[in-house]
């Protein structure tokens, strides 16, 4: 076991090297100058050139790429163009919005996906299974904008039941001052017993989380029941069933453990697939996530904005797929040997 992990932790740190250099090359070869950007249009060449030095932008190929090594290293992602602030201090501020966003839809997806693929596998052929397949084939199939604005639509303009945009009400900010601890408001809300604001996120929290949690439910609820379907007809299940197993103690002991190997992996790549999905979410909602920064990056030509985005989600999407990984090899020893 020990083995296999640090095997898994060799390659996740490959492929974070090889995200690092792709993403230097494929930001020196955008058309534009950032220093341009950075300095103004009606920028000095001596203006420009202490820009290009300020942004790392100057000098051959190679020296950049060692100062921007040696700048990771160090934790720092360089300076954002529109914001004129380090670009590590502006993703601490967004990406935990972001990720308050999709864990909420994940603890969604994961049990209603199990559980709907759950339902369909033992009522395989009857109208519930076709039902669910009907759904789940539509939850995958919605543009995630329409989707959004038909629950605003429904849920918040004509019902009333939840609010239609921000992250909680501004109002509060002066009636109950939110102290910032890890920057995920319904977090610090928690553990600083600020309940008016927890509330309040949690309640913004649902539209937007549903419409990011649509995806993985169908995706999850369908790998769930195809996995189902083909482990209830194995011959080791059929044993179990002649020694008086009731069909629930059937699929819940013995069919269902092995289906959770391949339903973690699919958790996995629909969590870095939600996280770029988020970005149009957030722009739906008014959520202060890293999609707004990252499209205001795209506009400026924030080159190291862009940069730090991609270098933080892939190194998000790694270590994801890493202990989706080593859980896999808990769950099934196999996966070991593989």
């Amino acid at each position: 076991m020990l083995r296999f992990i640090l095997n898994r932790i060799g390659q996740s740190v490959f492929v974070v090297a090889g995200v690092v250099l792709l993403t230097f090359v494929i930001v020196r070869l955008v058309p534009g100058d950032p220093a341009v950007s950075y300095a103004g249009p009606r920028a000095t060449p001596e203006q420009l050139a202490a820009a290009r030095e300020k942004l790392g932008l100057d000098g051959s190929m190679l020296t950049q790429l060692q100062r921007y090594l040696s700048d990771l290293f160090s934790g720092d992602l360089g300076l954002s163009i529109h914001t004129r602030q380090p670009v590590i201090d502006d993703l601490a501020r967004f990406v935990p919005a972001s990720i308050e966003l999709v864990l909420f839809a994940m603890l969604i997806a994961v049990p209603v996906g199990l559980a709907l693929g759950r339902f369909a596998a033992r009522h395989q052929g009857k109208a519930g299974d076709l039902a669910m397949r009907i759904t789940t084939v539509l939850a995958v199939s919605f543009p995630a904008f329409w989707l959004g604005l038909l629950l605003q639509t429904l849920f918040a303009s004509r019902l009333g039941w939840f609010p239609i945009a921000g992250e909680y009400t501004v109002s509060l900010d002066s009636t109950s001052p939110l102290h910032i601890w890890t920057n995920i408001t319904i977090v610090d809300a928690a553990l600083t017993g600020n309940w008016p604001v927890f509330v309040s996120t949690l309640q913004h929290l649902v539209l937007p989380g549903l419409v990011v949690a649509a995806y993985p439910i169908g995706a999850i609820a369908q790998l769930t029941r195809a996995g189902l379907t083909d482990e209830l007809g194995q011959d080791h299940i059929r044993t179990v069933r002649a020694l008086g197993f009731s069909s629930r103690e059937v699929v819940g002991r013995f069919a269902m453990r092995p289906v959770l190997s391949p339903v973690l992996t699919l958790v996995a790549l629909t969590f870095a697939y939600s996280i770029v999905n988020a970005f149009i979410v957030e722009s739906i909602f008014n959520w202060p996530g890293v999609g707004r920064y990252t499209t205001s990056a795209i506009q400026a030509l924030d080159t190291p904005a862009i940069a730090g985005v991609t270098l933080v989600i892939a190194i998000i999407y790694v270590n994801i797929n890493l202990v989706v990984d080593i859980a896999q090899a808990f769950i099934d020893p196999r996966v070991r040997v593989k």
